[in-house]
């Protein structure tokens, strides 16, 4: 017997590892439903066995998918209400500026264009109103890194995008929250230990901390809306 009803439903966007992970499990004990979006098969399917049927759901695809997106809010909005958005997914590319190549550009701007889809489908889904958006970026979004030239113009255009939300729903019940992290200690650089390497990444924010801040932010019953969560970690 399902025991989905009554739940708050969640959408978090790179569910499988790293900080979308935790977020997915924090929001799970907190007593939410998940349908996180990944495109690691594998892990996806590790979670679905671990969580239940009646606490997380998986979709397996690419968040930059129309179609992909599109048949996934369907079937999130068959569940019920979607009350929450998480926009977390998104790859880096740190390199020197002439290192860049289309690949590369191509790769940044899969977050940009799945934190639009995601975000158009859902307020469809729930008809414009009783909604919170939190559009996952990186300090990255807030200043121009050396060798993170096509990386921050991508993390720049998401915060001209969740801007745009704010004021275009501004005063109406659907409320839209910038998240800027700095530093965590996940293989989100796996491939650039060039640029940062692992001792120094060790340094970097836990995950496991940095959602526990970002959901006592986002998550409560206070009658207000914290709408820019800009977490620096401490340089040791």
């Amino acid at each position: 017997m399902s025991t989905t009803a009554g739940k708050k439903i969640a959408i978090v966007t790179g569910s499988a590892l790293g900080l979308g992970y935790e977020l997915a499990r924090q929001l799970i004990d907190r007593g939410w439903f998940v349908a996180g979006i990944d495109f690691n098969a594998q892990r996806q399917a590790e979670l679905s066995q671990s969580f239940g049927k009646d606490e997380y759901r998986a979709f397996v695809g690419d968040v930059s998918d129309e179609s992909f997106v599109k048949n996934s809010i369907a079937a999130i909005r068959q569940i019920g209400h979607i009350d929450l958005l998480i926009n977390n997914a998104g790859q880096p590319s740190f390199k020197v500026p002439t290192a860049y190549e289309g690949a590369d550009v191509d790769k940044c701007l899969k977050g940009l264009k799945g934190m639009i889809l995601w975000s158009v489908e859902t307020l469809k889904a729930d008809d414009e109103h009783d909604l919170k958006i939190a559009n996952v970026m990186s300090t990255a979004a807030t200043r121009g890194n050396a060798n993170e030239s096509v990386y921050c113009a991508t993390k720049w255009g998401e915060k001209g995008y969740t801007n745009s939300l704010k004021a275009a729903y501004k005063g109406s019940s659907v409320k839209i929250v910038g998240v800027y992290p700095g530093g965590i200690d996940t293989d989100f650089y796996r491939d650039s230990h060039d640029y940062v390497s692992e001792d120094k990444q060790h340094t970097f924010m836990s995950p496991a901390e940095l959602a526990e801040i970002i959901l006592f932010n986002l998550v409560n019953d206070a009658n207000l809306t914290v709408s820019d969560i800009l977490i620096e970690r401490n340089y040791r």
